[in-house]
């Protein structure tokens, strides 16, 4: 077990400049001459506004980060998204927009009067896009998980403009992961008011660009509706599952308290996270879809309570759905624990915050599709290679338990990453996360989800982000390739960090880039092929 004593860490948590022109990056070993084009991230990079802080880890405001690969060279850039949020902040200098967990006061310069009025105004919803970046036909989206995306120049990091999914589908919000099939669809989730004001979600379908080259978003529609637990309380949903037949959601005890969120903020000084609550008693719920009909599947099935952000993979098998995720286990919400004062603690601190915290654990869960009632009390589960059992119970309900890939305690596998263009929704082998020691990111790691073997690297005092995994042109095997992660390391030598790329096969190191710049954290991302 790695021990961080000196908190180079909280250098993840610490505001940057953005770049005029990108910076030419020191390369150490090989840059594979295969390697060609873009690592695009975002995370957070201004993390107060002149005296006023924010509080959360998805608080800052956005910045878009951009590693350039081309003949073996290496190049840096970041830029600020521009935001309303950013460039409101800038303008007043002060925070004007709520953001995830800090509240935004009323603009001192207003009077009684017009203060008064605006409490009837409702919530103003940040499109603070810090979270992924993700395609929509020949356009790329910086996003959070509210109804704003923020268009966006791949290549010179500019924004272009702000888009409301409202506008286009019926959801006020969507996920900040996206499924993007090969030939370019788009699938995501979102919560919405569904028949006669009961809550539910939503999946909607952005199909790939047409020979008329109109805007795909103008053609997105709602494919499929998953009722919700709670008519007044949606659960928190931060991912899904897909594969050429089926969608999985997951609904965890996470709940939106909607009459918190609609209420007026300002009379109380509310933000998102003030919405956020538990139910103790459901457990979780899964649902299953039939993709292309658009049908749900009349299947109820139900586990114990955790918190699910990621989904690694899932896939068809004989009749049944594999679905391996990234679990907490319990109903507390995780990201209780991620506000900044936590995570810029000392580390004995970090530690004693983290053992109360939810316990992480990789998991595979076995949904099977074909129900006999006269199965009642049986294990559905007849596949020779796993584990994980269902259930049938005489309430119908099928009771789900999980065959555990990886846990370690207090050191998540987390940031799933796979092969995803050649194995996504299909059967695989190897995903690739971010370690979390204690929620401070310090390793990366390969997992062989059949054998549980992993592979890791580690370096002490470096604090890598999730690895982006990019396939060979010339792949045979499912790990032909190589990984891609920023690494900080403000304790050694004069340079503070570092584009790290490993030998997906046993994850050893190939090249790293260095600059003179500190980066701070970043969440999600992709490698865009020149």
């Amino acid at each position: 077990r790695v021990e961080h004593p000196a908190g180079g860490y909280k250098k993840l948590f610490e505001t940057v400049e953005e770049l005029s022109s990108p910076v030419t990056a020191h390369v150490t070993g090989w840059i594979p001459t295969w390697l060609r084009g873009s690592l695009l991230r975002c995370g957070p990079g201004l993390f107060e506004v002149g005296a006023e802080p924010f509080y959360h880890l998805f608080d800052g405001q956005a910045l878009l980060h951009k590693f350039d690969f081309k003949e073996g060279h290496v190049t840096y850039h970041r830029r600020f998204v521009r935001t309303d949020a950013y460039v409101r902040a800038m303008t007043e200098k002060r925070i004007v927009i709520t953001e995830f967990g800090t509240y935004a006061y009323p603009d001192p310069c207003k009077n009684i009067f017009s203060r008064f009025f605006s409490y009837f105004k409702g919530v103003e919803v940040t499109d603070n896009a810090l979270v992924n970046v993700y395609p929509v036909g020949e356009d790329y989206y910086a996003c959070t998980e509210t109804n704003f995306i923020t268009k966006i120049n791949p290549d010179t990091l500019e924004t272009i403009k702000q888009v409301d999914l409202c506008k286009y589908v019926s959801v006020n919000g969507a996920t900040a992961h996206p499924h993007v099939e090969n030939d370019g669809t788009v699938y995501n989730i979102g919560n919405c008011f569904g028949k006669n004001f009961a809550l539910a979600y939503n999946i909607i379908r952005i199909p790939p660009l047409q020979a008329d080259k109109e805007d795909p978003m103008n053609k997105s529609e709602v494919v499929v509706q998953f009722p919700c637990s709670d008519r007044f309380k949606p659960s928190y949903v931060h991912s899904f599952g897909l594969t050429s037949n089926y969608i999985v959601f997951v609904e965890t005890p996470v709940k939106i308290n909607l009459l918190k969120f609609l209420s007026s903020w300002s009379l109380w000084g509310a933000n998102y996270m003030d919405c956020f609550e538990s139910n103790e008693t459901m457990g979780v719920w899964l649902h299953v879809a039939e993709k292309k009909k658009g049908r749900l599947l009349n299947i109820k099935y139900r586990t114990s309570a955790f918190n699910l952000f990621h989904h690694i993979n899932t896939y068809e098998d004989n009749g049944f759905l594999i679905v391996d995720l990234c679990t907490w286990k319990g109903f507390e919400f995780v990201y209780n624990y991620l506000y900044l004062a936590n995570l810029r603690a000392n580390w004995d601190e970090v530690k004693r915050q983290a053992e109360k915290a939810p316990q992480p654990e990789a998991r595979r869960y076995v949904l099977p599709l074909n129900i006999d009632k006269a199965d009642t009390g049986k294990n559905l589960v007849t596949l020779p290679y796993t584990t994980a059992t269902a259930t049938l119970r005489s309430d119908e309900t099928i009771w789900l338990e999980p065959e555990v890939i990886f846990s370690g305690p207090r050191h998540a596998f987390e940031f799933p990453q796979i092969n995803y263009k050649k194995y996504s929704g299909k059967p695989y082998t190897y995903t690739y996360g971010l370690g979390l020691n204690h929620f401070v990111p310090d390793r990366l790691c390969k997992l062989n989800v059949k054998t549980k073997e992993t592979w890791v690297w580690q370096e002490p005092d470096s604090y890598p982000s999730e690895p982006i995994f990019v396939s060979h042109p010339d792949a045979l095997e499912e790990d032909d390739g190589v990984v891609l992660s920023i690494v900080i390391s403000p304790g050694a030598g004069p340079k503070p960090a570092y584009l790290l790329i490993l030998n997906a096969k046993d994850m050893s190191e190939v090249a790293r880039a260095e600059v003179e710049v500190n980066i701070p954290v970043t969440f999600h991302g992709l490698f865009k092929r020149a």
